[in-house]
């Protein structure tokens, strides 16, 4: 079975969603906010949890998380943990939408 190199870092062997090492995450890594990462601070928990002999692990995990970091960071370009969270529960695509549609009614306020 192939594994996920981002999936590795937060679920069991059963891939089963692990609160702790999700945790984890924020408390090495989260240095400027305790709730959220920059993108330097992505890209260090990228560098530190890299498998070196695993080169499209590194590549898929890499594109997966610039890509939510560009998607989902705030304004001041935070990637906060209830986002990331929301990629582990699968509510994510809902979360973005819900935003889209609050951004969209208030700029007609306007």
């Amino acid at each position: 079975m192939y594994k996920v190199a981002n999936l590795i870092m937060v679920c069991d062997q059963n891939c089963r969603f692990v609160p702790e090492k999700f945790e984890e995450i924020f408390k090495k890594h989260a240095h400027t906010r305790p709730d959220a990462l920059t993108s330097k601070e992505l890209g260090e928990m990228l560098k530190a949890n890299r498998d070196p002999k695993d080169f499209k692990g590194r590549v898929g995990a890499f594109g997966e998380w610039r890509l939510l970091y560009a998607l989902c960071k705030d304004k001041e370009g935070f990637l906060h943990k209830e986002t990331v969270k929301a990629v582990y529960d699968g509510s994510v695509f809902e979360k973005l939408e819900q935003e889209k549609k609050e951004s969209k009614e208030f700029a007609k306020k306007k």
